[in-house]
């Protein structure tokens, strides 16, 4: 489990978005989120900011985007605050988590309870960048 700075895929980043909280690579048709360890990633203090900066870079509400959580650090989520992105009039295509501990599939189970669509999960990077590539594709050829 590497980041996504010091893997092959850093070569199509798009827009890289650093904070103190964790750094966001936006690449055609998905973003992929990587957040610091021991951070509770709140609507308020992380999500608002993350989500406005990306929609804004790529001219979007996010309906086009897939969003990967690349869970390579022990974070928490407050899971009922994606009441607040839909609130917000944000959507995405897909939202797909790679985790790779015991405590991620639980946070994703939880987290399912408030994300109006499925989330997928992975055990690695690389499959869930090719799902959200597939979803880009799909939506091309239709």
């Amino acid at each position: 489990m590497i980041s996504v700075k010091d893997s092959a895929l850093y070569d199509n980043v798009l827009k890289e978005f650093n904070y103190d909280y964790g750094n966001v690579f936006v690449f055609d048709g998905y973003v992929i989120s990587e957040i610091k360890q021991g951070i509770t990633f709140t609507w308020d203090h992380h999500a608002k900011q993350i989500v406005e900066d990306v929609t804004s870079f790529l001219d979007t509400d996010g309906n086009d985007i897939v969003y990967i959580s690349h869970r390579i650090y022990s974070y928490a989520v407050k899971p009922n605050d994606w009441l607040n992105f839909f609130k917000h009039s944000y959507s995405l295509k897909g939202y797909g988590v790679v985790g790779y501990t015991q405590g991620s599939v639980l946070n994703t189970v939880i987290e399912n309870l408030f994300f109006h669509k499925k989330i997928k999960r992975f055990n690695s990077l690389e499959a869930a960048v090719q799902w959200a590539t597939d979803k880009a594709l799909a939506e091309v050829e239709n």
